[in-house]
């Protein structure tokens, strides 16, 4: 067993025994979107920092907490904030949860975050369904010696976001008289927004957001062979198509949402 294997196999051990028992499915709560799993009953919440081998998260509306219980009548694990590749963390780390959520039990991974808007009749505020991803970082979780009891060395990116999972989100979001739009998320490491210049370069590669996180933790999922889909709050237009950007705008529109969002997720896991 690897290094990587022991310490994925120890913080499994303390979260099993700490009753982290049958989960079904793993929630990654971006930026402002932590509230969802206060709505977790008969929960265990345990902090990053008390979790053998876990990161922790420096950014603002990050709680850093893995919360377990129930949720629409599943059985979940939440993330309560995320690690991203501009904290310094590798990209081993960043997907660490990933591992262990796995190895406790989940079949499937629910992604969030917050986004920036590239398309043009995109507007702060709306949610988009990831359909596809485009990986710009320049790196990829996977690279390095392969564990085969974890996943195959060449992993088949073609459905990445599950289809099925797909089709009862669209019913979902049409019984909620939803205007839940649909994209391609493009992904780059940040921590700085990007220019006017590069999102020029994003869109005419086909991407209808883009953001600093997700990416990764899609790759190690499907490698893993869980099913994945994903939800972007689409917090701001990207640059060159507002004056400035902040991280506040982020946070201030994702509380905005927040109440929508929180319900969309809620009655897809009760659909799943």
């Amino acid at each position: 067993m690897s290094g990587h294997q022991n310490k994925i196999s120890e913080a499994t051990r303390f979260l099993a025994e700490s009753g982290f028992l049958e989960p079904e499915f793993g929630l990654i709560l971006g930026s402002g979107l932590g509230e969802l799993a206060d709505e977790i009953t008969d929960a265990v919440a345990i902090s990053y920092t008390d979790i053998p081998n876990f990161p922790v998260s420096t950014v603002e509306g990050h709680e850093g907490r893995l919360i377990y219980g129930t949720l629409s009548g599943k059985k979940v694990i939440a993330m309560q904030g995320r690690f991203h590749y501009y904290e310094g963390y590798t990209l081993g780390e960043v997907t660490f949860p990933i591992r262990v959520m796995k190895q406790l039990g989940i079949h499937s991974l629910a992604l969030t975050n917050a986004a920036g808007g590239i398309r043009y009749d995109f507007t702060p505020g709306d949610l988009m369904m990831i359909v596809d991803h485009i990986n710009l970082t320049g790196q990829n979780p996977l690279i390095g010696p392969n564990d085969d009891a974890i996943g195959p060395r060449f992993t088949d990116m073609s459905q990445t976001y599950d289809a099925d999972y797909q089709d009862r989100i669209r019913e979902v979001a049409s019984d909620m008289n939803l205007d839940l739009k649909e994209g391609v998320y493009i992904g780059l490491t940040g921590p700085t927004y990007e220019t006017p210049a590069e999102i020029r370069m994003c869109r005419a590669l086909g991407a209808d957001a883009v953001g600093m996180s997700t990416v990764p933790e899609a790759i190690v999922a499907r490698h893993a062979g869980l099913r994945v889909f994903g939800i972007s709050c689409i917090t701001n237009l990207a640059a060159g198509m507002q004056a400035t950007l902040n991280h506040g705008e982020v946070v201030e529109t994702t509380t905005r949402v927040k109440e929508t969002f929180k319900t969309l997720l809620k009655n897809v896991l009760g659909a799943l």
